[in-house]
């Protein structure tokens, strides 16, 4: 079945519920249909009539900085002592937690702030910020932001464009695919120059001492 017919009967059984309970799920990580659509629907519905754009909008963000409460929690509580016990299984150490922590401080709170729109990071970004203990305040002052632009948005795409919502829902997401990746692309020839520096700086020392 189509992810949208899904979304269709879900909003026929449950109405505002699955703004409640979906995007929770959603966030969670669940193989349900994406946040994206079930917003933009939710502003198509609104603008037809058959749900109310306020309480739409309260449910959906409700349901979005719950999900993402949620996640945060459990890499808060469960993160750091499964490192600790199975870490060494996967190469992972507490000291790299605190690296990544260092790193997360220059730039992370911006990618948390934009990663509702970010198709797979919306569903760990959570986890992660809980995991390297980023404090609550912060994860809640950029997270539940961010989670506002993003029910903003996509509702209102449904809301603004009726019943051509498809169409553009479409449009936005190829460009926000193109815009992530060329972004993917970016930090990733970044990252190899720097690991480039670090090894020449590395065999330069080596050559020094002989």
């Amino acid at each position: 079945m189509h992810p949208l017919d899904w979304i269709e009967l879900w909003f026929a059984k449950y109405g505002y519920g699955v703004l409640l309970i979906g995007l929770p799920l959603d966030a969670i990580a669940l193989p349900l249909p994406p946040g994206n659509t079930t917003l933009t629907y939710t502003g198509y519905l609104s603008y037809k009539g058959v749900l109310r754009l306020v309480p739409a909008v309260a449910a959906a963000y409700t349901g979005a900085i719950a999900g993402m409460t949620i996640t945060y929690a459990i890499g808060y509580k469960l993160g750091q002592p499964l490192i600790e016990r199975y870490g060494k299984w996967l190469f992972l150490k507490p000291e790299h937690l605190e690296k990544t922590k260092a790193a997360y401080e220059k730039h992370g709170n911006k990618i948390l702030l934009f990663s509702f729109f970010m198709p797979g990071v919306r569903q760990f970004i959570g986890y992660f910020a809980g995991i390297i203990r980023v404090p609550f305040r912060t994860f809640a002052c950029y997270a539940y932001a961010g989670a506002a632009l993003w029910v903003a948005a996509f509702v209102g795409i449904g809301y603004a464009f009726g019943d051509q919502w498809q169409l553009v829902f479409q449009g936005v997401e190829r460009y926000l695919k193109v815009v992530w990746i060329a972004l993917a692309a970016v930090l990733a020839g970044v990252l190899f120059l720097r690991w480039r520096r670090r090894r020449r700086r590395i065999r330069e020392a080596a050559d020094r001492r002989l």
